[in-house]
């Protein structure tokens, strides 16, 4: 039997539960015979992969493997995957490289198969790299089997403090975040945009992301998000608005159309 957690409760009030029975929960699901199986697989079996087509021909690997970085829903597609792995990422034409989803590039780069001779597996430290990541991601995938907006939740604690801190610019942050769609949906509810939104000129959409946050938050970077306070308050918001749109209060294109004159 898979991993169930815990979550009696909704809201906010459901979100202060999970966060703090968290930690215990997690220690649960590691113990699970499942979970246990797979780590135990991996690592057995990822250092004996040399290359992108041997990872993609083991399901249960590529399955784990995936599952790090949120896209085990392409488990299935195996010619994808592999030509991901073996474009790499430091040739800017690779396909990781082209994809607005920037968690394919994660995913080549760590494995390093199209940009080294040889492959990241075969470092000592890789197997705990990819496990690490895959027991937060497997939990949050168990929490959103029951609340998805949890789920969002905690992917973007995980993943906004780490592009926060990113040496880039933030306007290029913005458009990293963009690129991310779990990311953007908690902003994008957070800032009391519609589904809509996205459906605009990119320009555009940093444009007024800017100066919604800059008004929500005091100040329009993303580089605020590394402060925790900033961040929780960006949950808060988001979970308060995912609740006000899971009752359709205040869903209608009018009152949407309204709401956005207000601000």
């Amino acid at each position: 039997m898979s991993f169930q957690p815990v979550l009696p409760l909704g809201g906010l009030a459901g979100w202060g539960f999970l966060k703090r029975t968290m930690e215990r929960q997690q220690a649960v699901q590691q113990a699970a015979p499942v979970q246990k199986r797979d780590e135990a697989y991996f690592r057995d079996k990822i250092g004996k992969i040399d290359t992108a087509e041997q990872l993609v021909s083991d399901k249960r690997l590529l399955r784990i493997a995936l599952t790090a970085f949120g896209l085990e829903g392409d488990v299935n597609s195996k010619a994808f995957i592999q030509k991901i792995l073996e474009g790499g990422t430091l040739k800017e034409g690779s396909l990781a490289n082209k994809l607005a989803d920037k968690q394919y590039q994660k995913f080549s780069a760590a494995f390093g198969f199209g940009d080294f001779s040889v492959p990241r597996t075969k470092i000592s430290t890789f197997p705990d790299e990819i496990l690490t990541q895959f027991r937060a991601r497997s939990f949050e995938t168990a929490v959103g089997a029951q609340n998805n907006t949890y789920r969002l939740a905690l992917n973007a604690e995980r993943e906004l403090p780490i592009l926060a801190a990113r040496p880039i610019s933030d306007t290029a942050k913005w458009y990293t975040l963009l690129g991310n769609a779990p990311m953007r949906e908690v902003v994008q509810t957070a800032l009391g945009l519609p589904k809509s939104f996205a459906s605009i000129d990119l320009d555009q959409q940093v444009s007024v992301l800017k100066t919604r946050a800059e008004a929500a938050f005091g100040s329009s970077a993303i580089s605020q998000f590394t402060d925790p306070a900033k961040m929780d308050a960006l949950i808060r918001r988001f979970m308060f608005r995912s609740e006000v749109q899971e009752l359709g209060i205040g869903s209608s294109p009018a009152s949407i159309a309204l709401t956005l004159l207000r601000r």
